[in-house]
């Protein structure tokens, strides 16, 4: 299951020592809509060994504007802290897991 990612609890995650990857969506996004069943497999998939969640751009806007996140769906990938890639715009799972096996 996706976690709900927040400006509060941001940090805590991305300084965990695992990947992390973060949906930024919002509600009335169709794309975002279309994205999210894949976003929940990837969770249950990878389990423990990859955060995975999501940053609602209606409810935290700090997120979004620190990342230049101007565009939705966006998914970040965080590996040690840091920002090492984007992905923007609907995708295929297969094209997620290449993502996320590269960066384990």
């Amino acid at each position: 299951m996706t976690i709900e990612i927040t400006n509060s609890n941001f940090q805590g995650l991305i300084e965990a020592g695992k990947l992390v990857v973060a949906d930024f969506w919002a509600e009335w996004c169709g794309p975002c809509r279309m994205i999210g069943p894949v976003i929940e497999e990837l969770a249950e998939q990878y389990g423990d060994e990859v955060i995975i969640g999501k940053v609602n751009v209606d409810r935290d806007e700090e997120l979004p504007a620190r990342f230049g996140v101007r565009n939705i769906p966006t998914i970040l990938f965080f590996k040690d802290g840091e920002l090492v890639d984007r992905h923007v715009g609907v995708a295929r799972k297969t094209v997620l897991e290449e993502k996320i096996n590269q960066l384990l």
